[in-house]
């Protein structure tokens, strides 16, 4: 087995690879990767195919592109940093900065093609329109969450046991095939279905026509015109067979209502157009059309959009060479010629509504009538209310004028005004931090951004490793700048959705985590057993997703709806510094009943949780801080205890 090198003079890619009945297997997300790599032809990273028992990638070879610079590791040989998260994972050159999860290695696979190679647009185009093709993180978009997460997993849980369940399809595939049969939504889509129109015209005309030739015994046939859907894909793809569409429609149909005008239907998994999202998917559904076998007529007439989609995907330049490179034999199975699959009620609930777009949730809209005075008293009326403990010390703050000018958000380009209230932020945080870090402790600080809190507390507390996690690439890469600039060495970042990171640690910290980003930290923190120091954000955000449920603990159930809760969260938002003060005044006890139901849910684990306002008050409209501690020691503590005792000793 080759060992990996001490000093990385290229960013290094780590891919899985699992064991079933004894041989190497490579998992779906590492073959999803290794395809990318071979449609985007990229020689960027030296790839690390980790093993958790010893063995060789030998039998791998011909699931693996010619020009892969790859070499096997064991799982105990990887970087810190990697050992921490899911993989895949990309460390760069510097050992200080690893991207993690499919989607955020996807992305960045494609960014580094495309700076490599500016002319590669085919290689662009994959990031769909905005650039936004699977960026919204799985923890908060269904279709993220079904591409990346439930379609590879429920496949893999498939091949594991093939002969359970062989006429069962698996419902994320079932809501896929739903998806595709929906009518497609895009960008300036009143545009393409005019011309849709147009020609849907044209060819009724020239069916009339060939009708009266054949009763007048000319007898020429015509030929089915490819759908302008499929056209209008290609022609993107600079398939040089198919024409551009350039006709403009005629005033007739320009006069057309838009709800008069014809669907457009997919031909991609995001619409028009071939996107990272097929990259996900190609390699899942070849896998599970080949493990079919003998039930597969039975099972594919369930599946007449997703056949359709799979035959389609194989005609975009570069995808059946970047397949057979990774042993991908594509084929093109006999499509049924019988409708939709009728799905249930319990189908029905796990599918993807209509109006959902890529990149959020539509949250329903709640009637807020009355506003939350009858909520909070309903509250009131079963003894809840609001309670801030006492700020233990108010006054303190960091020595903010010998601290390195790359430390000072002035440094920053925030205005004077804001840099101020940062700063003293920064003060709340820090204090509550430092009472509860011990030498040898590791800190998160989740949802980091540029890094203010993280390289604050690195550079406070020497004898820390602290971790900042990050989903968005430019925030990081900006905080790892101000890091070097600082001479850092205790300081690591990850480019990640939480749910990636899986490392020990005993501290978790975050400034103004949105919406449910709150608590998806408080749930990571009690996970790990770590104590936990959070200042809220954007309550109007929070709503039931695919992890909580609100509201969490059981005393608020009791008493309030659902819609109840979401009516506190909208009016926790009303704090802002230009509305009246007695509006400002139900805001804050809006957001402190929000932050009592969220403390009053992590006591349930074990824990003690204060609830705080941060001083000044002026410093955030978003001012609550909530700190919490494991009651019980964990086994980091303790272990961390014992070694501060042998120092001392």
């Amino acid at each position: 087995m080759k060992q990996q090198p001490e000093n990385q003079q290229q960013p290094s890619l780590y891919l899985d690879v699992c064991c079933q009945n004894e041989e190497p297997r490579l998992p779906l997300h590492t073959s999803i990767v290794l395809f990318l790599l071979s449609y985007c032809e990229c020689k960027f990273f030296k790839v690390y195919l980790v093993f958790k028992k010893p063995s060789s990638s030998e039998s791998l070879r011909s699931q693996l592109p010619e020009h892969l610079d790859s070499s096997d590791v064991q799982s105990e040989a990887l970087p810190q940093l990697v050992r921490d998260c899911r993989l895949p994972a990309v460390l760069d050159e510097t050992g200080q900065l690893c991207r993690a999860g499919l989607a955020v290695v996807l992305r960045h696979i494609i960014n580094k093609t495309i700076e490599a190679d500016p002319s590669r647009n085919d290689v662009l185009a994959l990031l769909g329109f905005k650039k936004t093709c699977l960026k919204a993180c799985a923890e908060v978009s269904r279709w993220t969450r079904l591409c990346e997460i439930e379609i590879p997993s429920a496949v893999e849980e498939h091949l594991q046991n093939p002969a359970n369940d062989d006429q069962q399809v698996p419902l994320s595939i079932l809501t896929l095939e739903r998806r595709l049969a929906e009518p497609v939504r895009v960008h300036n889509d009143d545009k393409i279905r005019r011309r849709k129109l147009q020609e849907q015209r044209r060819e009724e005309s020239a069916e009339t026509q060939e009708n009266l030739d054949s009763e007048s015994g000319l007898g020429q046939s015509s030929q089915a015109c490819d759908g302008l859907e499929l056209r209008a894909a290609l022609a993107k793809l600079s398939v040089d067979s198919v024409p551009a569409l350039t006709t403009r429609e005629n005033s007739e149909i320009r006069k057309v209502k838009t709800a008069d005008l014809p669907p457009l239907e997919h031909v991609f998994a995001e619409g028009l157009y071939f996107t990272l999202t097929d990259v996900v998917l190609l390699p899942c559904i070849y896998q599970y059309l080949c493990s079919l076998q003998a039930h597969a007529a039975a099972t594919l007439h369930h599946l007449p959009h997703l056949l359709r989609w799979y035959g389609r995907v194989q005609e975009v330049p570069g995808v059946l060479r970047a397949a057979n490179a990774c042993g991908l034999l594509l084929s093109i199975p006999q499509a049924p010629t019988s409708g939709l699959p009728i799905l249930s009620a319990e189908d029905n609930k796990h599918s993807l509504p209509v109006e959902e777009e890529e990149g959020r949730e539509m949250a329903p809209e709640v009637p807020f009538v009355g506003g939350p005075r009858p909520t909070m008293t309903k509250l009131k009326e079963n003894g809840i209310e609001a309670v801030f403990t006492p700020h233990p010390c108010p006054s303190w703050t960091l020595p903010w004028e010998s601290l390195p000018g790359a430390i000072n958000p002035t440094e920053g380009k925030m205005s004077n005004i804001r840099a101020v209230r940062k700063m003293q932020q920064l003060n709340n945080l820090v204090a509550r931090v430092t009472e509860l870090a011990r030498p040898g402790y590791t800190i998160v600080d989740f949802c980091s951004g540029t890094g203010h809190v993280g390289i604050v507390l690195a550079h406070t507390l020497p004898d820390c490793q602290v971790i900042l996690i990050e989903n968005k690439e430019e925030s990081l890469v900006r905080a790892q700048s101000r890091s070097a600039e600082l001479g850092l060495k205790n300081i690591g970042f990850i480019q990640a959705n939480l749910d990636y990171f899986t490392g020990p640690f005993h501290i978790g910290v975050a400034l103004h985590a949105c919406g449910v980003a709150t608590d998806m930290v408080m749930e990571h923190c009690i996970h790990a057993g770590a104590a936990f120091v959070i200042s809220p954000c954007c309550y109007g955000f929070i709503q039931n997703a695919v992890k909580f449920s609100f509201p969490k603990s059981k005393r608020f159930q009791d008493t309030l709806t659902s819609k109840e809760h979401m009516i506190l969260c909208r009016f926790a938002d009303q704090t802002a510094v230009q509305l009246p003060p007695d509006r400002r005044l139900i805001g804050k006890q809006c957001m402190g009943l929000v932050d009592l139901d969220r403390s009053w849910a992590a006591e349930t684990h074990g824990y003690s949780v204060r609830v705080m306002t941060m001083e000044p008050e002026s410093c955030s409209p978003k001012n609550n801080m909530l700190v919490g501690r494991p009651l019980q020691k964990s086994g980091l503590e303790v272990t961390a205890g014992r070694l501060e005792e042998a120092v001392h000793n």
